[in-house]
């Protein structure tokens, strides 16, 4: 193989793919990207075996080949390169790599005892715009579970039906879901939240179309130059809009940057109960109480447009998490009272909402 690539572009495939390389692995070539060429492009590749990431760029190429390398000394020595136009030959499973002022050798592996990358035969296949994905995703992704006894919890719901096209995630104390423009066609895909976070990083902040393929086994999303194919989990997802209230007997609506203070204040008195605070609707006003008795006590309030009152207790890095990810200047909550989940959501706004379980006080 010899080539010449530019320093930024090979530097912004090392960046997309080589994170997913492992060092943990019990196959030591993981540890590596894949660098081929392939239909006069360079391609950089890694894989952990439940996802895939290929970046293409081009390149001018001499001589084609093949070579893998250690993904973090690549990464780390050409991001520390100058803007430049670099060399890359490989002999005898060496890379050789040139620029001005700089010569190095990297000791490779042979390609053909790197994994084969995943692809998927006769894809069902659907488009939606990044900028719909990536908001979606990143509203829902942070509810995910990590509790791997539970594998269902730990991924991210696609539920494309005749209501519309949903995006989901529960860890059984909480819950989001995003509604997106329908599809016009049926699926259920589970991916693993790890992927998504991995997705998110790549998507592009310009609004570009996203093309999606997927399988009874993987899913493959391809953004611009670059391709993310992960395994979807199996099992069944639990029916968690029958957890949904459909009335609501306590309802306020309130400035969102206000609640996110009073929220945050409160929680620096919540230490000693693990976040545990206690809100008080009433009035016209929304009422945050909050004790460590090793500190002392915290009573905040905020004005809000109130309707019924009661009292719930909730988890302040909970309610932070929706508060941060709610894309609206006020939120609305609704519950029936603190033995029941709150629903909050952004106000006057149907296609977004975050569930979340009480504590017992």
């Amino acid at each position: 193989m010899k080539l010449q690539v530019t320093q930024e572009n090979l530097n912004k495939a090392l960046m997309s793919v080589s994170r997913i390389a492992s060092s943990r692995s019990t196959l030591p070539i993981l540890a590596n990207v894949l660098i081929k060429t392939t239909n006069n492009l360079l391609t950089i590749s890694a894989t952990n075996l439940s996802l895939a990431i290929t970046h293409s760029i081009g390149a001018k190429i001499s001589q084609e080949g093949s070579i893998t390398v250690p993904a973090r000394l690549m990464q780390d020595y050409v991001s520390s390169l100058p803007a430049d136009i670099i060399e890359l030959e490989v002999e005898n499973n060496k890379l050789k790599l040139k620029t001005k002022n700089y010569t190095s050798t990297i000791n490779g592996i042979s390609a053909d005892d790197y994994p084969e990358m995943p692809s998927i035969d006769k894809p069902s296949k659907f488009t939606i715009q990044s900028s719909s994905l990536k908001e979606a995703l990143s509203e829902v992704v942070l509810v995910a579970s990590n509790d791997e006894t539970r594998p269902v919890l730990t991924g991210i719901l696609f539920d494309s039906n005749e209501h519309g096209f949903l995006i989901a995630a529960t860890d059984s104390y909480r819950l989001a879901e995003k509604k997106l423009t329908s599809l016009k066609k049926d699926f259920k895909l589970l991916i693993p939240a790890s992927s998504i976070q991995d997705l998110l990083r790549i998507l592009p902040d310009e609004n570009i179309t996203i093309n999606i393929e997927y399988d009874d086994n993987q899913i493959k999303f391809n953004v611009n130059e670059i391709e993310l194919l992960t395994r979807l989990l199996s099992g069944q997802y639990p029916d968690y809009q029958a957890l949904i209230p459909k009335k609501f007997e306590i309802k306020a609506t309130v400035d969102k940057q206000s609640m996110i203070s009073i929220v945050k204040i409160a929680n620096l008195f919540a230490r000693e109960t693990a976040g545990s605070i206690k809100i008080n609707i009433k009035n016209n006003l929304v009422e945050i109480n909050s004790i460590a008795s090793q500190i002392g006590e915290n009573n905040s309030s905020t004005e809000a447009q109130t309707s019924g009152q009661g009292e719930i207790t909730l988890n302040a890095k909970y309610l932070l998490d929706a508060l941060n990810v709610i894309n609206s200047n006020k939120v609305d909550f609704n519950f029936n009272g603190k033995l029941e989940p709150i629903l909050v959501t952004p106000n006057n706004q149907k296609n977004y909402l975050h569930i979340i379980m009480p504590l017992k006080s």
